[in-house]
């Protein structure tokens, strides 16, 4: 045995010269159309990526304007919430003095139940007459 090495022959090494040009032409032609379709292909990837990238960026301007509106609601939220807490501080602070002077008359008056039995100081049950006014011609003021 040899130790050389020998092609191995398709059959179209010693062709004709004419149907090696014209496979050679059409595998030129082949590979055009070929990296012409991936030109394309990737000239869509593109367009559509651009299209992709425009819609989110129209997505996220909107997001951020709905962020900052409710950034906004919520500053003007707590700026309410803080006067209702004030304002209720302020009545707490109120009812806990009129509840003192309640407390301090108490003990002043020896009463712990009785200390409205004065009908001044209950306007609400003052007994009031059933006298009709009606003004007559002789009371004009001079």
């Amino acid at each position: 045995m040899s130790s050389g090495h020998r092609r191995v022959s398709s059959g179209s090494d010693g062709g004709d010269p004419l149907l090696l040009e014209e496979k050679k032409r059409k595998r030129m032609q082949s590979n055009r159309e070929s990296a012409k379709r991936s030109r394309m292909r990737k000239q869509k990837q593109v367009e559509d990526l651009t299209e992709e990238a425009g819609r989110l960026k129209s997505e996220n301007a909107g997001l951020k304007q709905k962020i900052k509106a409710a950034v906004d609601a919520r500053t003007e939220m707590e700026a309410a919430n803080n006067v209702i807490r004030a304002q209720t501080k302020e009545l707490e602070d109120r009812l806990q003095f009129l509840n003192s002077v309640v407390e301090k008359a108490e003990n002043v008056n020896g009463r712990s139940n009785d200390m409205f039995s004065d009908p001044l100081l209950k306007p609400w049950f003052i007994p009031h007459s059933n006298y009709s006014l009606i003004a007559s011609s002789d009371m004009s003021m001079h």
